[in-house]
């Protein structure tokens, strides 16, 4: 008994990289990777209205730390200026939170529409720019989450003891929340250096020349985002950035030694710098004699053409 094995055709991204793919597929495709995605988050937004008291705790967690709270004893307490507020920043919270744990679901939906789109190398370096973006984030944020600490207890005192502060609840959880994305994305920025070696826009040698702006640029940004003047924020983001940059710099240095560059003829000089002439001094020899040719012999006569026969023209 035989049994007919059907062939299995080129799957969806086959077909998208190939360009077999019609318009009217590909936004059906969209449509879908759209709803995977939405579902995902649906589903991780359940799960952040659910965690949102924890994660609510631990974003207060810097502020109920505070030394006048710790020594006397007292409750860090927060305001509540709308009746709706509360219940909108659980809301937010929720919403970020199942983003994180929707993620890699949300992610990867976005990644197989673009991928069919890029070379096979441009996937590799994508994989890996991926794979390093989301631990730079964290210790970004985690950064902020410490320097937060610090930023709140300057500020705080700077009121003096006359004037009792309580902090309203929305406005606090946004300024830590803005802080973590500020401090999470400013820690990117080593992987824009990477790109522009791994696409050869800049080499390492440049990148490594560039080093004074860069650590100008890194104080400057750190003296603006940090919420305090003091520079021990500062301080920390900066030198983590500069550390950053440097590391970044050396797996340049890896990626072009790789890919042999900086090894060209003209590398080492400058566009408006003469090239070196090398000057060949070895003895040029007398070349052998030629030996005259023979003479061309007459053309032979060709015959003339035989009538056309009247009875046709000269089309038929």
């Amino acid at each position: 008994m035989r049994f007919a094995l059907r062939k299995r055709g080129p799957s969806n991204f086959e077909r998208a990289a190939d360009g077999s793919m019609t318009l009217v597929e590909h936004f059906r495709e969209l449509r879908n990777r759209l709803f995977r995605a939405s579902l995902a988050i649906l589903v991780g937004f359940g799960f952040g209205l659910w965690l949102a008291g924890p994660v609510l705790n631990i974003l207060r967690k810097p502020y109920c730390d505070l030394p006048k709270f710790q020594q006397a004893g007292e409750s860090c307490d927060f305001v509540q200026l709308g009746p709706a507020d509360l219940f909108l920043l659980n809301l937010k919270i929720g919403l970020w939170v199942g983003l994180i744990i929707a993620a890699p679901i949300w992610l990867y939906q976005l990644w197989a529409f673009i991928a069919p789109g890029l070379h096979r190398n441009e996937r590799r370096y994508a994989y890996v720019f991926t794979a390093l973006a989301a631990p730079l984030f964290a210790a970004g944020a985690l950064l902020a989450y410490f320097v937060t600490a610090k930023g709140l207890e300057f500020l705080l005192n700077v009121a003096g003891s006359e004037i009792q502060t309580t902090l309203d609840i929305t406005r606090y959880v946004s300024f830590v929340t803005n802080l973590i994305l500020l401090f999470g994305v400013a820690f990117e920025f080593p992987l824009i250096v990477l790109m522009l070696n791994f696409v050869g826009l800049a080499s390492a040698r440049r990148l490594l020349g560039w080093w004074r702006i860069a650590v100008f640029l890194f104080f400057a940004f750190a003296a603006v985002v940090t919420p305090t003047p003091d520079p021990f924020g500062m301080t920390a983001l900066a030198l983590c950035l500069c550390l950053l940059y440097f590391a970044a710099v050396g797996v340049a240095f890896l990626n072009d030694r790789r890919k042999g560059r900086g090894k060209e003829v003209y590398a080492g000089i400058d566009d408006d710098e003469v090239s070196p002439l090398e000057f060949d001094r070895e003895p040029v020899a007398a070349g052998e004699r030629v030996e005259a040719s023979a003479p061309i012999a007459a053309p032979e006569q060709i015959p003339a053409p035989a009538p056309i026969d009247r009875r046709y023209d000269d089309m038929t």
